[in-house]
């Protein structure tokens, strides 16, 4: 399961990434921008996401429901997604069908008409009423709020209403033509792809496009890099639990140590085995929901738990968390906890490659990311480097309780705050 990969970048500043999979039939196509809400000044905020959105309500040469109309017609999905720091829009489509979709695709991403801007302004009004009944969704960018502060970082990526609302078309096809630059635009395909013929083809739909200089780079879209605080927030919500997350700065994706992170996130609470699972679920029934995470951006990251609870069982819950904190800095691994985390996590990578579109999205996002393509056999020997002494260097530098940020939704402050006491956390009442 080699990793072969090959990147072309045309003279617009376009980068296409290829990995050939001769065993199958079918080609995930995506293509990569470098632009999410980190990107986005206040004024901005939600932009990314309404442009995402935009892109198929039609193209200088496709209706929005032509577009619905060839994917379906090729037995195929198109979809899209707005991150921090990046946005993609991807379909998986067999071998035949690549020209269509690379066409389509092509003309939406480069070349929207920026129809009906009205009626897509009012679905995602909506999406952000849908999220904000949705607490154990939104509790996670409380807690990016209360680790990056103002940093864009730390804001939604949904957005702002108000922004949502009343930007002018003007103002978001400007957005648009800064953004969604060629040389901030990675094309990426997994599969059975020929990368010369996909070269050919993209050179020949971006015809007239002209390519964009260092304006258009991610690197001139990104924010400085946010600050190291530890804060606090509170959401008081008619909710049946209690939903908290904890957290604090993390590593970068271009951090050395981050696969001795993946190993600790593993350990303490990225399965059904790990301490957190076992503790507060399955030892004491504290919770349905609890598991550890860590997400990894330019040049920061965030790693954090979440934990939803009853009322009744928040002060005991916290004082179980307390405690698996507290036994992550004494000793973050047994001999066989580290053993079983890295065939864990080595058995993801391999079970993950067999994926179109996940080698579709790591060519992509790595690509855009400008990071090495690692080929497996530097992964795996990445993984079984990460020894007890990485381990311990990063649950004493990232879980430290006196630099976590707490963050919680709920009926109750007060007993919020109580249970807060628990955790010996420096946000504690």
């Amino acid at each position: 399961m080699a990793f072969e990969h090959r990147l072309t970048t045309l003279d617009s500043g376009v980068r296409i990434v290829t990995e050939a999979m001769p065993s199958v039939r079918s080609v995930s196509l995506g293509f990569w921008i470098g632009t999410g809400s980190r990107a986005e000044s206040e004024s901005e905020a939600g932009l990314s996401h309404l442009l995402e959105h935009l892109l198929f309500k039609g193209s200088s040469k496709y209706s929005s429901l032509e577009i619905d109309q060839i994917f379906d017609g090729m037995g195929a999905e198109l979809n899209a997604g707005t991150g921090k720091e990046t946005t993609s829009v991807y379909a998986r489509v067999i071998d035949q069908h690549v020209p269509k979709a690379l066409d389509v695709i092509c003309d939406m991403v480069f070349r929207p008409s920026l129809d009906d801007v009205d009626s897509e302004r009012a679905v995602i009004l909506e999406e952000i009423a849908m999220y904000e009944d949705d607490p154990q969704a939104k509790v996670f960018d409380l807690l990016g709020t209360a680790v990056f502060g103002d940093h864009p970082l730390g804001r939604s990526i949904i957005g702002y209403a108000p922004v949502i609302a009343d930007t002018p078309v003007e103002q978001i096809a400007k957005f648009h033509a800064a953004r969604y630059a060629p040389a901030n635009i990675v094309i990426s395909a997994a599969g059975a792809v020929d990368h010369d013929q996909l070269v050919e083809l993209t050179v020949e739909r971006l015809e007239g496009v002209s390519g964009r200089g260092a304006n258009g780079s991610a690197a001139a879209l990104q924010a400085a890099p946010p600050a190291a605080q530890a804060g606090r927030r509170f959401e008081r919500k008619d909710t049946e639990q209690f939903h908290v997350c904890l957290g604090g700065p993390g590593l970068s994706r271009h951090d050395d140590r981050r696969y001795a992170l993946r190993v600790l996130d593993t350990i303490f609470g990225g399965t059904s085995s790990s301490r957190l699972f076992q503790e507060v679920r399955e030892r004491y029934g504290l919770a349905y929901s609890v598991y550890s995470f860590t997400s990894a951006y330019h040049d920061s990251g965030e790693v954090g738990l979440y934990v939803g609870t009853r009322p009744d069982n928040i002060a005991e819950a916290m004082k179980v968390v307390a405690g698996e904190l507290e036994k992550l800095a004494q000793q973050p691994a047994t001999a066989d906890e580290l053993e079983r985390a890295k065939e864990n996590l080595k058995g993801r990578v391999l079970l993950a490659l067999e994926s179109t579109g996940a080698r579709m999205s790591r060519l992509g996002s790595e690509t855009l990311a400008q990071a090495p393509l690692l080929s497996l056999d530097e992964v795996v020997s990445h993984i079984d480097n990460v020894s007890l002494s990485d381990l311990e260097e990063l649950a004493t530098e990232l879980w430290d309780p006196q630099r976590l940020s707490v963050a919680g939704i709920g009926p109750d402050e007060e007993r919020f705050d109580e249970a807060l006491a628990n955790l010996n956390v420096a946000q504690a009442a």
